[in-house]
């Protein structure tokens, strides 16, 4: 079944996609829909080390994210929902803050907490993510305040 075609053209839309296209049942990811977010030579950068990346890297482009997480993903149930959000607009340039939670299942118990801190730009027609930095909770590094509470 082909995914509802995205609302790319507001900031909520993005967001919304973004946390759809990762979120479901263990197995296969539409990959496609992913990249469909992302400017071509778009960087994603988690918070740690991915250790199943030989080397450790810590910049990736959309194919080298895909690579180490479609493994996760293929054995793993996630879904994971926005808590909150900042955003910052200027021009054809938004800066957007959006803390979420992770779930083993769509109505489950959070399994863990993060925070993802986008970069888009639009060109006229859509808004892209230029770079996505993120990062979990563990002990000593608590989501801000401001960004824990749920959305409205």
């Amino acid at each position: 079944m082909t995914a509802p075609a995205p609302d790319l053209g507001s900031i909520d839309g993005v967001v919304r996609e973004m946390y759809e296209t990762i979120s479901g049942p263990a197995g296969e990811r539409d990959w496609d829909r992913e990249r469909r977010l992302f400017v071509p030579g778009a960087r994603l950068v988690p918070g740690r080390t991915i250790p199943e990346l030989a080397g450790g890297e810590r910049v990736l482009d959309v194919e080298g994210y895909i690579a180490s997480r479609a493994p996760y993903f293929a054995s793993h149930d996630l879904w994971e929902v926005e808590l909150a959000r900042d955003v910052f607009e200027f021009g054809h340039y938004a800066a957007v803050l959006s803390s979420y939670e992770a779930r083993a299942a769509p109505d489950g118990p959070p399994t863990f907490r993060g925070l993802n801190s986008l970069q888009l730009t639009h060109d006229g027609r859509r808004w892209w993510i230029v770079s996505l930095v993120w990062d979990n909770e563990r002990p000593g590094l608590a989501l801000p305040e401001r960004l824990a509470r749920p959305l409205a």
